[in-house]
């Protein structure tokens, strides 16, 4: 009977230990205007392959790595003065993004195809958690690209250099 007690108390310590695991995991970004599908990225996914992987940055070329189009978000308030997934404290006026795999450091042009403005935006986060999003800017990079007021945008996406993940 004492192995059952002791097997039973081990299974109570493991399940405790991985609910405290979960609980201090960062929640998902959304824009402000909620979720829903608000179209579908017009390019395939990122390949696998493409990713800086060896812990360095790779020196960018001065030509685009990877271009893919699809519908941007962003986050703000919510957020700020939180964690984001590489570690720093999320500041909703730099310009900066949350993407799904990039590489942390990863440098990205940003095109609203609406009204063709431009940003240039460093990858320090994970996001977006909304289908058809290719990408979540910050509210200052949003700003620079007029995505306020609609809260998403058709965006181009052009890689400038891939981040050293860190």
């Amino acid at each position: 009977m004492n192995t059952f007690k002791a097997l039973a108390l081990f299974r109570g310590s493991i399940i405790v230990v991985c609910s405290l695991l979960l609980a201090c995991s960062s929640s998902p970004r959304f824009a402000r205007n909620g979720g829903g599908n608000n179209g579908s990225s017009s390019s395939r996914e990122e390949p696998r392959g493409s990713t800086a992987s060896s812990g360095t940055a790779r020196p960018s070329s001065g030509k685009v790595l990877l271009t893919l189009e699809g519908i941007s978000s962003y986050y703000a308030d919510a957020f700020h003065g939180k964690l984001t997934s590489n570690g720093e404290t999320f500041n909703m006026n730099d310009v900066t993004a949350a993407h799904r795999t990039f590489p942390f450091g990863t440098k990205i042009k940003v095109t609203n195809l609406d009204n063709q403005r431009i940003v240039v935006v460093r990858v320090n986060d994970r996001g977006p958690y909304v289908d058809g999003r290719i990408i979540d800017l910050s509210l200052g990079a949003a700003k620079v690209i007029g995505l306020i007021q609609s809260g998403t945008a058709r965006v181009r996406l052009e890689v400038l250099q891939w981040g050293d993940g860190k």
